[in-house]
């Protein structure tokens, strides 16, 4: 994959057969699921089974969304999974204050000894409102993310575009804390792939980069739809050539004007374009 993760698969930690297809499944990162996508009766066989699958170094990297903070399994699911040698990180659900995250940073150890990456998602109005102070609020978060769903529910949201502040908040937040873009969250209709690409196009132009999916058939869509194109490629790699060879401000021969941030934005292009 690239130097940033473009998929995201989750997948519900009870259920072991569909784990190991989605080890296999060309996800950048599988995202075993404690919380949503398993009933609470079902809770305990979850937090075990994954513990068991993560004993062992993972073909990908896989990340385990615990259970909420507030509630009732957090801290066994903590218990369980960080000192697993197969996780790679947390996913951190209905985080809504920097609190939140501090706590779980000082007791989740890795199986090295080190810090666990976190990823906080924000899934509620004040989540949102403090959604930079969660973002910078320790080292060992890399990144936050939106529960949509969850967001739309506690906002009492009906149309897409009613998330459009939410989501471009996020995106600043994390730009400001100096964390990777944010994650698009799931497309919840996994035979709506025209939707889906959609959907991945108006996020892109947000400022977002990659997606969470519920189901491999998402993964192509969504890949294709935040790697650059090649007319992209093209003219980034112009406007990379063209600074090399000429300091400062410039107009391309085709009336581009270019400088410091249209640089910038060109590497980060060409960055996306190296794929294993």
């Amino acid at each position: 994959m690239t130097g940033f993760p473009l998929t995201w698969l989750y997948v519900p930690g009870d259920r072991p057969p569909v784990v190991a297809k989605a080890l296999a499944s060309g996800a950048d990162v599988v995202v075993i699921d404690l919380e949503d996508a398993v009933a609470p009766d079902r809770k305990a066989y979850a937090r075990s089974a994954t513990a068991e699958l993560l004993r062992d170094p993972q073909p990908v990297p896989v990340h385990v969304r615990v259970n909420a903070l507030s509630g009732p399994w957090a801290r066994a699911d903590l218990a369980a999974v960080a000192p697993a040698p197969g996780l790679s990180g947390l996913r951190l659900p209905k985080v809504s204050s920097p609190s939140d995250v501090v706590r779980v940073a000082r007791r989740a150890v890795s199986a090295r000894g080190g810090p666990l990456p976190l990823y906080a998602l924000l899934e509620t109005a004040l989540g949102i409102e403090r959604a930079h102070a969660v973002a910078a609020a320790h080292p060992s978060l890399r990144g936050i993310a939106i529960g949509e769903e969850d967001l739309r529910a506690d906002l009492g949201v009906r149309d897409d575009a009613g998330l459009d502040w939410s989501r471009s908040r996020v995106v600043v937040a994390a730009r400001a804390a100096g964390l990777a873009p944010p994650t698009q969250s799931v497309h919840p209709d996994i035979r709506d792939l025209d939707g889906l690409r959609a959907s991945c196009a108006r996020g892109r132009a947000l400022g977002f980069l990659g997606r969470a999916a519920i189901h491999p058939r998402q993964l192509p869509v969504i890949e294709r739809a935040y790697l650059p194109t090649e007319e992209e490629i093209e003219q980034a790699e112009t406007i990379v050539k063209a600074a090399a060879t000429t300091q400062g401000a410039q107009a391309l021969p085709d009336g581009t004007f270019i400088d410091t941030a249209a640089v910038l934005a060109a590497r980060r292009t060409l960055s996306l374009t190296t794929r294993p």
